[in-house]
């Protein structure tokens, strides 16, 4: 227990450390959105007030609202910074997630608008009427909300910010409904053929898709996504190379939030090592994986059996049969006790393997000539990586 609460001390502070210039690169580009749908807003009221459209003006409202996915970006990522307390032990890093998800609803919300306005103006269609000034004005929205869409949505991943990504795919779907309109207006007045509702109704239909996808990751997160194949490999390489460690097995992540993450994961080391040296090793490797993943690891041991004796025999003989199987990725964890008159070992089995028990009894049955005298537990592990 002592030693959990150091290594979560030890973790807020790399946290605090390694996570503090992302929160600042994070408010910093959302402050930068709400800034320029400001700007934006004030530049489409000067110059709906002065060529009296109250069209103008209330578009220049509307990129008021735009301003609110930045908002609430910046409002999600100070609480998700807020210290760790005795009902929350591991921070409140997912609040991010929930962010993401209030912004990817205003999208899918906006879409779903869309959409319904477009199909309306398919059997209604209306001649639009621009003057200068109005083109002038599209114009200038459509760049300024392209560039911006495109720098939020690329800082968003580098930074790796679901709130940022929707933020950023929420100025870009802006730009592109009133390119939209703009190219359908052209369409009309040139060729007298309204594209209005219907190039409205494929690009609504893009963006509640988006949103759609939007909404999936952060709800991903927070269910629990399978560890990305890049971390898992990274991390058995890493635990493989420490000296002693001779194979690494049941990897598990939690995820709280994009900077925390709770893990476990099982070395095998030979019988012979004493409680010292697996103490010290087991340490070592949770430290690197603090430092350099910022991962609080709890690291379980097997013992592998060395030397000429029954155990080791038995051992080789047991992993061998069970390998042998075609539908079995992995084995390990072999365990056997004399005083306790067991035999144990886990079995990875692959996605064609539904039914655990019948699997487990077909093992069992194979592994119990072998030891009849003894008790056969087959452990079934998944796993939980890409």
């Amino acid at each position: 227990m002592i030693f959990l609460l150091f290594l979560l001390s030890l973790r807020h502070k790399f946290r605090i450390l390694l996570n503090m210039n992302r929160s600042q690169e994070i408010i910093r580009t959302s402050w930068i959105g709400i800034v320029t749908n400001v700007l934006l807003a004030g530049f489409k009221a000067a110059v709906g007030i002065l060529a009296s459209s109250v069209a103008i003006v209330m578009d220049a409202v509307n990129n008021l609202s735009d301003a609110l996915s930045s908002v609430i970006t910046i409002v999600g990522t100070k609480l998700s910074q807020r210290p760790a307390d005795h009902k929350h032990p591991f921070g409140f890093g997912r609040i991010e997630y929930f962010s993401a998800i209030i912004i990817a609803i205003i999208v899918l919300t906006a879409g779903i608008t869309s959409l319904i306005e477009s199909v309306k103006k398919i059997f209604d269609p209306t001649r639009p009427e621009y003057t200068t000034t109005t083109l002038i004005v599209i114009v200038v929205a459509i760049v300024v909300k392209l560039v911006l869409g495109q720098y939020v949505k690329r800082k968003g991943k580098q930074l790796k910010s679901d709130a940022l990504i929707a933020s950023g795919s929420d100025a870009l779907f802006d730009a592109i409904i009133t390119l939209a309109t703009l190219v359908s207006a052209g369409v009309m007045l040139l060729w007298d053929v309204s594209l209005d509702g219907i190039l409205g109704a494929l690009i609504s239909l893009v963006i509640i898709k988006a949103g759609i996808e939007m909404l999936a990751s952060p709800i991903n997160e927070l269910l629990g996504t399978s560890i990305p194949a890049e971390l898992s490999k990274q991390i058995v390489k890493e635990v493989s190379a420490f000296e002693g460690v001779h194979g690494v097995y049941d990897l598990i992540l939690h995820n709280y939030g994009p900077d925390v993450k709770i893990g476990s994961l099982h070395i095998n080391v030979y019988d012979t090592m004493s409680a010292h040296d697996i103490h010290g090793l087991t340490r070592r490797i949770t430290m690197q994986m603090i430092e350099r993943h910022n991962i609080i690891m709890t690291v379980g041991v097997y013992a592998v059996a060395t030397g000429e004796n029954r155990v080791a025999a038995l051992q080789a003989q047991v992993m061998q049969t069970l390998a042998a199987h075609k539908d079995i990725i992995q084995v390990h964890g072999f365990y056997y006790s004399e005083k306790e008159k067991m035999l144990s070992v886990d079995v990875v089995p692959d996605i064609t393997v539904h039914d655990d028990a019948v699997f487990i009894n077909q093992l069992t049955s194979e592994i119990q000539p072998l030891v009849p005298e003894m008790q056969v537990v087959i452990v079934v592990d998944h796993n939980y990586c890409e």
